[in-house]
């Protein structure tokens, strides 16, 4: 028997000289030869965790209701792209049920591009203890209606991809104040609105330091930001 080793990638069984299964995976692996001469590659750990991932649009007052203000200001291509790329890096979007509702209503006439398709065709997960099931009818659709931290956190343990925070201001605001968002990607515009629903939590329990990852002015003053909530990002 070989001494376990750290692989990520791919968990194999080969039978001889042919390979027999194949699988996408990660983590440490315990490599066995038998009798049969059959190496079999054995997970010993999961793969990574989910990332939640939270992008906004917001002012510099930190203000991220109804954007139609975002309207009046130039975000140029590198914006299209920055929103293209964090959608289709995603496994699933995660919501809370105004912005899931007012998205169902929207997107499924708009899918006549690639984004529209993405949008309409990615996994969502929404948080509400109000939306029914027969209303939760916007393509593949998981309603999570127990308790909210709880439930993210489940999520987060599952293997796979970023789970996308779009708009979802009260969601939002739970996640921040429970240290379960792992990257922030902002579209900062410079203006101040001086009403209106706030991305952050009016009081934290204690201070968090974000780490900025990148940062681009693009367009009529707008900015990209890009953060790290967490100096490892598989805790």
């Amino acid at each position: 028997m070989c001494p376990s080793q750290a692989v990520t990638g791919v968990s194999l069984v080969l039978r001889g000289n042919t390979l027999s299964e194949l699988s996408i995976w990660g983590g440490a692996v315990r490599i066995e030869r038998d009798s049969r001469q059959e190496a079999r590659l054995t997970i010993m750990e999961g793969r990574d965790m989910s990332k939640i991932v939270v992008t906004e649009f917001i002012s510099l007052d930190g203000v991220i209701e109804e954007p139609r203000w975002t309207f009046d200001f130039d975000r140029a291509a590198e914006g299209d792209k920055f929103k293209y790329d964090e959608l289709f890096e995603a496994e699933a979007l995660l919501l809370g049920r105004v912005t899931y509702e007012g998205f169902a209503g929207a997107w499924p006439s708009m899918g006549h591009d690639e984004f529209g398709q993405r949008m309409n065709n990615i996994e969502k997960y929404v948080v509400s203890s109000t939306l029914a099931d027969k209303d939760a009818t916007w393509g593949k659709t998981s309603v999570l209606r127990g308790d909210v931290v709880a439930e993210v956190t489940r999520l987060k343990k599952q293997p796979g991809g970023n789970l996308l925070v779009e708009g979802s201001a009260q969601l939002v605001q739970t996640l921040v104040a429970h240290d379960l968002v792992d990257e922030y990607r902002l579209m900062i515009f410079p203006i101040v609105l001086g009403a209106g629903k706030r991305m952050f939590p009016s009081s934290m329990p204690q201070p968090s330091t974000l780490k900025v990852t990148n940062s681009q002015l693009v367009g009529s003053g707008v900015v990209l930001l890009n953060l790290s909530a967490r100096s490892d990002p598989t805790r």
